[in-house]
């Protein structure tokens, strides 16, 4: 009985911002749609990171002369909708023809949820709308025409992963694991590149997402098999879930444990969440955070505008929104028309600033249409810190503290 108001608040709160942009918008806007998770089962706090990133992309390009004298119009489509109807992946496509069909939008950004981006990529090859995606799919982008994308793929988290790993003798692993896409998706990965390039050894684990509440038995025969680490590929839930029965049974935070994606950035939820079992988490992460003079003026005008609205530093998924939004308004300057076809070709021709310099989308055989950010490995080494004091711990390069292994923490 708790539960719905919060749910309306997430999506309400998530409105209001889109709302609050349009105010700008005037006549004869070009619209672009923000196709993002509003409500359950998705996740809705990056659904409202995405619209505060695609506010901020907005009111960026309204400040700095508009598209070819005209504003953006965003259009908000909580890609949820018919989710309980007809499954994420469909609704989601649902939600992305609405936006073409309906609302006549120009492209959409904002999918956050692995196993709904094959069918929104899908959907926007069929209707030639270009969408860009906010998540890790290795191959989604790949051969297509219409998607595009920004963030870092799981194929470029993994070898930053397990190559640290192996770099510290650390090769028997444990890998829980959430049956969702991104779960399943990136732990298919590990075992491939961990045996293939530093005969690893893992024992893996799979569990449901959505159902598992007790994961003490397997992390009893974890505790035997005595990995030199523990990959924990959970999806948030399962993440503090597989942590805090970690915890329990004596595996942390004695024993090493890496995350595969960034949520620990988000860090008094984290620690709230995590407590001590938390120190020591290791994650892969983006170049990006208060104290990295890296910015270009772009990224500075984003997060210094994020901060005095949210008194917060941003995370990565509303820098990301932001970033497709402002690009989107340059390629449409470019293309010199609203026709869709012209605009993925100023995507493809153009080069675009952002927060860490010019990205180009190019048909390259690793990367199509993706250009990813330098990718770190952060780790925690006192409770309690923000993610800007975490030490970046690889690659050696870019590293302000050495790693510390669970012994040295204390």
């Amino acid at each position: 009985m708790t539960a719905a108001p919060a749910v309306d608040a997430a999506e309400a709160a998530a409105r209001r911002e889109i709302e609050a942009a349009n105010r700008l918008a005037g006549r004869d806007a070009i619209r672009i749609g923000v196709l993002t998770p509003l409500t359950p089962p998705g996740d809705t706090s990056a659904g409202g990171l995405v619209a505060r990133g695609a506010r901020l992309g907005a009111e960026y390009v309204h400040e700095h002369g508009g598209v070819r004298g005209r504003r953006v119009e965003l259009v908000l489509q909580n890609d949820q909708e018919t989710t309980l109807e007809e499954g994420m992946a469909a609704s989601a496509a649902r939600g992305l023809r609405r936006l073409v069909d309906e609302q006549g939008v120009l492209a959409a950004l904002g999918q956050w949820h692995l196993r709904t981006a094959g069918a929104v990529a899908e959907t926007a090859e069929e209707l030639g709308v270009p969408v860009f995606i906010e998540n890790g799919h290795s191959t989604v982008t790949e051969g297509r025409r219409t998607v595009f994308r920004t963030y870092f793929s799981i194929a470029d988290r993994v070898p930053l992963m397990l190559d640290f790993l192996a770099s510290q003798g650390l090769r028997r692993l444990a890998v829980l694991v959430a049956d969702t896409v991104f779960g399943l998706t990136t732990a298919d990965e590990l075992g491939q590149y961990g045996r293939r390039e530093h005969g690893m050894e893992l024992l893996r684990f799979d569990f449901p997402q959505e159902t598992v509440e007790d994961v003490r038995a397997e992390l009893r025969q974890v505790r035997d098999w005595a990995p030199d680490a523990i990959v924990n590929d959970g999806v948030i839930r399962t993440n503090y879930l597989f942590l805090a029965q970690a915890a329990e049974l004596g595996l942390r935070p004695s024993v090493p444990m890496m995350v595969t994606f960034g949520f620990p950035m988000r860090s008094a939820d984290f620690w709230r969440l995590a407590g001590p079992a938390g120190n020591g988490i290791l994650w892969p992460a983006t170049r990006y955070r208060p104290s990295w003079d890296g910015l270009t003026e772009i990224g500075r005008w984003f997060t210094a505008r994020y901060v005095e609205r949210y008194r917060d530093f941003p995370p990565d998924t509303a820098l990301s929104a932001f970033t497709d939004v402002t690009i989107l308004a340059r390629a449409l300057e470019a293309a010199e028309s609203d026709r869709r076809e012209e605009l993925i070709e100023a995507l493809e021709a153009q080069e675009f600033q952002t927060w860490r310099g010019p990205v180009r989308f190019v048909r390259g055989p690793r990367h199509w249409h993706h250009t990813p950010p330098d990718l770190l490995l952060m780790q925690y080494q006192e409770v309690g810190q923000s993610f800007d004091e975490a030490a970046i711990v690889y690659p050696s390069a870019e590293r302000t503290r050495p790693y510390r292994p669970p012994e040295e923490l204390g």
